[in-house]
């Protein structure tokens, strides 16, 4: 450590919001170079190929092949698929010096569908798995939290290439499987939930989630299953539909200072209409405007949810993409005089031709309390199948605890984590592109089909410190850690040379040391870095050096106990051993 490029913090950084922004950056382990734009010092870049390491190794397992493709595209790639528009802001976009418009990559799904047309022809070269570690853009509009939400990022992206679905189902499991493995030998607790594809496209997807409540993904787990999914991916069970016969026809009432659903409800309550209204009697009608990639023109359209719930914009957008969705502002009102702020009902909607979809709970022959298009005046019993058809349902309703689950058993509960990893089913989607295809064992050509998957390796190690630590610093997972064990020489003359010369026998025995031969600093400035750090084994020679004995401490325990000099680096080696 006299030479290590290293300088702890005593306070945390300003901008810090969660534990491992803090931590890392007190650790010495990242600077900040720019918003979402950080370097990894040389603590930092061991804890980054300690995980990059046990990533090959299970990828190894399945036999994937290690590449290593540029970081800089041209846009046709992009172009081919869609995605130079699709992704929008998210894209660093360039010109070289000829006016030609280049990309940062996000992901390299095309890339990789180009190289492998090039290269193999026939059913007898697949399967094929091909993957990467490196570096990745992405133009975040709001980059926080430190590594979580960079603009660069680290990056393990993998794609199987398989002649059938039944392939491709293979390959999906084996990388479920390998994921499985990697995270548990990170020592991370994660769950594996369903989830959205968005601009990656395909079918099946699952995302895994490092649990932690500093996470900013929301997830939903079952009371009385394994169910469990990203909010996004929430399907709600929709009841079944009823009769419109013999229902009370549609009456309009006026309803002055009603402008929130909760003076609604009172309203109805008060008038003695001989039952009682709750919120989900209601019918909301939030207005949005939707905008495909590459277009100019944006499209006003209705969504209709039960007046107890809000509409969530994340699974909203979700539903939508990869159109760009917005709320409607003063202008787009002024611009749709129909359109009754505060009185939206379905029927001006559909009559003007806008576009109206609704929450799944909203089937034939069910009655809503809903805007009657016209100032203070909402319309009671508007039967769904009878007075309004909608153009369809979407997902856009807020999931709550206690909802009933999607598979019928037990209700959900949430949770927060970190996604640190996703794999999808790609199918087609850019074989057709490219058209890659493979002569079958038939002598027919068959389209090759695709799966991606991802590893957040940079996220990854932000995602460890968040579950791993206590008010004194890091607390490492061993496979993560820049070392098995930190030798704390305190003192200044013999102590430190011992911490040395025990240092060099524990790297002969192939243990990992960082060893503290600071002169100058003091024994608990030494402690307070050997916490921050978090090295799992800590091995102090101090003040008992004089009788022979030195102090072995645990990181994650915190069980300290008193060795001898002679046997210190047959213990430590057997702990290193241990795990």
């Amino acid at each position: 450590m006299s030479t290590l490029f290293l300088r702890t913090l005593r306070e945390d950084p300003a901008d810090a919001e969660v534990p491992s922004h803090r931590l890392m950056a007190r650790g010495g382990y990242v600077r900040r170079a720019a918003p979402g734009i950080y370097s990894w010092l040389p603590l930092g870049k061991l804890v980054l190929d300690n995980v990059a390491a046990v990533i090959r190794e299970e990828m190894g397992r399945i036999g994937a092949q290690e590449m290593l493709l540029p970081t800089l595209l041209p846009s046709e790639y992009y172009e081919a698929t869609g995605r130079w528009t699709e992704y929008g802001d998210a894209l660093f976009r360039l010109k070289d010096r000829k006016g030609a418009d280049y990309a940062l990559t996000p992901t390299h799904e095309e890339l990789f569908t180009w190289l492998v047309k090039g290269e193999y022809s026939s059913y007898k070269d697949f399967p094929v798995v091909l993957y990467q570690i490196q570096e990745k853009f992405r133009d975040e509009a709001r980059p926080r939290a430190g590594v979580l939400r960079g603009r660069e990022f680290h990056m393990k992206d993998s794609y199987s290439f398989d002649i059938d679905d039944e392939g491709l189902q293979r390959s999906y499991d084996l990388h479920r499987e390998a994921y499985v493995r990697i995270f548990e030998r990170l020592g991370l607790s994660f769950v594996v939930v369903s989830a959205q594809s968005g601009a990656m496209g395909g079918s099946a997807s699952e995302e895994f989630l490092a649990e932690t409540p500093t996470g900013e993904d929301t997830f939903v787990r079952s009371t009385g299953s394994d169910y469990a999914a990203n909010v996004e991916a929430v399907h709600t069970p929709a009841p079944p539909a009823g009769s419109v016969e013999g229902l009370p026809e549609a009456q309009v009432h006026r309803t002055p200072e009603t402008p929130t659903i909760e003076t609604l409800v009172d309203f109805f309550n008060a008038a003695g209409l001989g039952r009682t209204f709750t919120a989900a009697d209601t019918l909301k009608n939030v207005l949005v405007k939707t905008r495909e990639p590459g277009s100019a023109d944006w499209e006003v359209m209705g969504v209709g949810v039960p007046g107890d719930r809000e509409v969530d914009m994340k699974r909203l957008e979700a539903a939508l993409h990869p159109a760009e969705v917005q709320l409607l502002d003063e202008a787009d009102f002024e611009a749709h005089p129909f359109l009754v702020k505060g009185y939206v009902g379905p029927n001006a909607l559909l009559a003007n031709k806008l576009r109206y979809v609704v929450d799944p709970r909203v089937v034939e022959g069910t009655a809503w309390i809903t805007g009657a298009d016209k100032p203070d005046h909402h319309v009671m019993n508007l039967v769904c199948g009878r007075d309004f058809t909608p153009d369809g349902t979407v997902e856009a309703a807020d999931v709550r605890e206690g909802d009933p689950s999607p598979d019928g058993q037990g209700t959900l509960y949430t949770a927060r984590g970190i996604e640190i990893g996703h794999i999808f089913q790609l199918g087609r989607k850019y074989t057709d592109a490219f058209e890659l295809d493979a002569l079958g064992a038939d002598g027919k050509p068959k389209r090759v089909t695709m799966g991606s998957y991802g590893i957040g390796v940079s996220r990854v190690v932000a995602a460890v410190v968040e579950q791993c630590h206590d008010e004194k610093g890091v607390v490492w997972p061993r496979e993560v850690a820049p070392a098995d064990v930190h030798v704390v020489g305190t003192g200044k003359g013999e102590q430190i040379d011992v911490a040395l010369r025990i240092a060099e026998e524990l790297e002969q025995r192939g243990v990992r040391v960082l060893v503290d031969d600071r002169k100058g600093v003091s024994p608990g400035v030494k402690f307070t870095d050997a916490e921050l750090l978090g090295v799992p084994t800590c091995l102090i020679v101090g003040k008992g050096l004089s009788e022979g004995r030195l102090e072995l401490r645990d990181r994650a325990s915190g069980e300290q106990e008193e060795i001898g000099l002679e046997e210190a680096v047959d213990r430590v080696a057997s702990a290193v051993a241990a795990g």
